[in-house]
């Protein structure tokens, strides 16, 4: 599409839609950058918006917070949505009405850019997952770029993008909402299970848009699935690209596969020993699968094995995702704070090794925590809770017969609690099973709050 006149809304005034906004001015389009919130400074996203894009570009610029009029709808070209702008709003509905198109940032940035993308969708394990890609691509090639829910948008970074590019790109489902025409080389699909309900109404609803990451990818193409989750297993089985499974519990006759404690990769009938999971920094089943999806895209890419085994063994764990802070006397501190569904949350307890305190709770995204709950495996010697669902998750903890819960006002008082009440031997683990909204903008600043709470301690 050529962008140079139209008048473009870019719908949110977050990393994404002043990435899209950027994008969109270089190309030539008069932008709109929106939202909603009338709360907003006008002037401060002003003074922020010809930071970023320069004082060249910013007299093609508006901002417009409020309502959206008719006069403006029929003058649009073009819809930019930011991720976090549900699909089903009324305002957006009212413009699919009108006729306009309407994008999402992955789509724009999946039209403007060059070269070659990895994309990485799933419930659980897309941060770990394409960091480590990440970091085997910067090995193996001179222009990466890591693009999505991990700090960097994917429209920020296009325009510096030539031919030879390789994107990485954590891509959530909000993001494969709006795509059309997005079709990266080599996809994967870590795992499937419930969250983003309140978003997606149905489960079905969200396996669909999960799944079309996959969308407009050819015989030549490459999808990683997880061999593990029954929905995947099935879903490849139909696929008309490349499948690659990677499996944590079954001898694979193509795919990679764990042994015991040995990554294996067998590829056309040739099997090759990646390494140990003894070798690997990561802990955890769920982080040996993110390993094994990682190796499997970049093998696929054509990475030599030998540049794979050197990065996934000297990785480390990304920050707020089962992260070590701190011993303090002879207590040890592990930060989850990326454990924003029950199911993460499932795979932080799963990789503690001692008796734990655990602390829980936060905004509601219409989760059932039962099966949480019956993961503790006796690991649990209390459960500390917090935020909006505290209670729901206490009467959940009772249903399931566990009666050692605590509630607390706030993340202090639960680190305090914790402190108090653990001893040498224990750990202490922040994996809330639900996501930081109502207390914390997001899930970063949570785990940095426990972090300096921790390291606070006397």
């Amino acid at each position: 599409m050529e962008f140079n006149g139209k008048k473009v809304l870019v719908f949110g005034a977050g990393i994404s839609g002043i990435g899209a906004v950027k994008l969109l001015a270089e190309n030539g389009a008069d932008v709109i950058l929106y939202d909603e919130n009338t709360s907003l400074d006008k002037a401060e996203l002003q003074k922020k918006l010809a930071s970023i894009v320069g004082k060249e570009l910013e007299e093609k610029l508006e901002i417009m917070l409020g309502a959206v009029g008719e006069g403006l709808i029929s003058q649009l070209s073009l819809v930019i949505l930011s991720p976090g702008v549900p699909t089903d709003l009324p305002l957006v509905e009212k413009l699919r009405a009108s006729g306009i198109r309407i994008w999402g940032e992955v789509e724009l940035a999946w039209k403007c850019g060059k070269g070659d993308v990895l994309a990485i969708t799933g419930t659980n394990g897309k941060t770990t997952t394409t960091s480590l890609l990440g970091e085997i691509m910067r090995a193996h090639r001179s222009e990466v770029y890591v693009v999505g829910n991990i700090g960097t948008s994917y429209t920020g970074v296009v325009s510096r993008m030539t031919e030879q590019a390789v994107t990485v790109a954590e891509i959530s489902s909000f993001q494969l909402e709006t795509i059309e025409t997005f079709a990266p080389r080599i996809s994967a699909i870590l795992n499937i299970t419930p969250d983003h309900l309140n978003r997606h109404h149905t489960m079905e609803e969200y396996i669909r848009v999960k799944e079309l990451i996959t969308k407009n990818q050819g015989p030549d193409d490459v999808c990683v699935l997880n061999y593990e989750d029954d929905i995947l297993r099935r879903f490849g089985e139909i696929l008309k690209t490349r499948v690659i499974y990677f499996s944590s519990l079954h001898t694979l006759e193509e795919g990679i596969y764990l042994d015991k404690e040995d990554i294996i990769y067998r590829r056309a009938g040739q099997q090759t020993r990646l390494c140990s999971v003894r070798e690997l920094n990561l802990v955890g089943r769920h982080n040996h699968e993110n390993v094994m999806a990682a190796a499997a895209m970049a093998l696929a890419y054509g990475v030599p094995v030998e540049t794979v085994r050197k990065v996934i063994c000297s990785f480390k764990a990304v920050e707020h995702r089962i992260e070590f802070v701190r011993d303090h006397r002879g207590v040890v501190y592990y930060n989850d704070s990326k454990g924003t569904n029950p199911d993460a949350a499932i795979k932080g307890i799963q990789a503690m090794d001692r008796p734990t305190l655990l602390i829980g709770g936060g905004y509601d995204k219409n989760s059932s925590y039962e099966e949480w709950i019956r993961a503790f495996d006796g690991k649990v010697k209390y459960l500390v809770l917090i935020g909006q669902t505290r209670e729901k998750i206490a009467q959940a903890a009772r249903n399931c017969g566990f009666q050692d819960i605590i509630l607390a006002d706030s993340l202090e008082e639960a680190v305090q609690i914790c402190a108090d009440r653990a001893v040498s031997g224990d750990a202490v683990l922040l994996s809330p099973a639900c996501a930081s909204w109502g207390m914390f903008p997001n899930y970063e600043v949570r785990g940095r709050r426990f972090k300096e709470l921790v390291n606070q301690l006397a």
